[in-house]
């Protein structure tokens, strides 16, 4: 089951993140679990993005992020998921597809006329996942930390 996150689970999904930061992953250098937390919660409670997570029985198996962030000259209002993670238990069980339905379905109730996301080039497992998705597109994505 795919659903909205709540602001009281912030500080336990926060914890799933470790999903994502497992390898081939690798934790950001300035992660900061409270300020995460506190993130979660702003984009439980904004209109421009929203916070789903995926349920197998009362566990969370999954979560996912989307925004919406640039109208773009070429394309139109873009969606952007920035973070999607199934517990690794609980792979290839359809939790990624069905929160990345949910998320293209949140994106076209608010107009978007495209969703976007990046991966790490090392996702070997995940962007198999994206392809069998069969996007538009692809594309290399490029980043530059400002501090």
């Amino acid at each position: 089951m795919i659903r909205p996150a709540r602001p009281e689970e912030a500080p336990a999904l926060v914890a799933a993140y470790d999903w994502l930061f497992a390898p081939p992953g690798s934790r950001p250098p300035a992660w900061d679990p409270d300020r995460a937390a506190e993130r979660l919660r702003a984009l439980i409670g904004a209109d421009g993005g929203e916070a789903l997570v995926a349920e197998a029985g009362s566990a969370v198996v999954g979560i996912c992020t989307v925004y919406l962030d640039i109208e773009s000259v070429r394309f139109g209002r873009r969606a952007w998921v920035e973070d999607l993670a199934v517990h690794p238990d609980h792979r290839s069980a359809g939790h990624g597809k069905a929160l990345l339905d949910a998320a293209r379905d949140w994106a076209r109730t608010r107009r978007a006329t495209h969703l976007e996301l990046d991966s790490g080039e090392a996702r070997a497992d995940a962007h198999r996942f994206y392809e069998r998705e069969l996007p538009s597109w692809r594309s290399i994505c490029f980043g530059w930390e400002l501090q």
